[in-house]
């Protein structure tokens, strides 16, 4: 399955959920994408709210069904419980880190920054979107790109970021300290659900 490169807007639309977790994308029009977008209305089945779970979570993240399902998979194997355990999986992510370190306003401003090559995990270039970062690990912007136009205009636009993380914006370097608590998540998502999805 190809990776989606439409408009993200659209995709909040469709799950009704802010996939850029900044809420521009559903506020001006916070109904169904379409023609009749804002008509349709309706109770969905339990399957049908599993599925847009399911879906928020992975417009958000940016991923194809395929790598969605296999993370799934792993998180399964892990100590503890299921659905956080995708989730900090997620999180753990080197395009994600980049976009919560701020050098990128979007996650898929982020997977581009990694796909060319400029972010260097412990000081070693790493070009994998889906690279899962370990705690501890550090992650920084390559010597030479640090004048980026792109990067200094996404960390001006920086407001707070998460404590799972330290950054240091002279050095665009950052560190990925732990696993995220599921309290510093968003709470907009109902994990279970999507666990749900996948066991039915």
């Amino acid at each position: 399955m190809a990776r989606y490169t439409g408009p993200a807007y659209k995709q909040a639309r469709r799950v009704g959920f802010s996939v850029l977790e900044n809420g521009k994308d559903i506020a001006r029009r916070p109904y169904g994408p379409g023609q009749h977008g804002a008509e349709r209305k309706g109770k969905s089945s339990d399957y049908g709210t599993q599925l847009k779970e399911k879906q928020k979570v992975r417009f958000m993240y940016g991923l194809t069904e395929k790598q969605f399902r296999k993370t799934f998979n792993e998180a399964a194997k892990m100590e503890g419980i299921h659905g956080e355990n995708f989730l900090r999986l997620l999180e753990s992510r080197l395009d994600n880190l980049v976009y919560r370190m701020g050098m990128a306003s979007t996650r898929r401003a982020a997977r581009q920054l990694v796909n060319h090559g400029h972010i260097l995990v412990d000081g070693k270039k790493v070009d994998i979107p889906s690279y899962r970062v370990k705690p501890g690990q550090t992650i920084s912007l390559k010597e030479k790109e640090k004048e980026m136009v792109v990067v200094k205009e996404a960390l001006e636009k920086v407001v707070n970021r998460v404590e799972f993380i330290t950054f240091d914006a002279n050095k665009l370097s950052g560190t990925y300290v732990r696993y995220p608590e599921r309290s510093e998540l968003n709470a907009d998502i109902n994990e279970s659900l999507i666990v749900e999805f996948y066991n039915r």
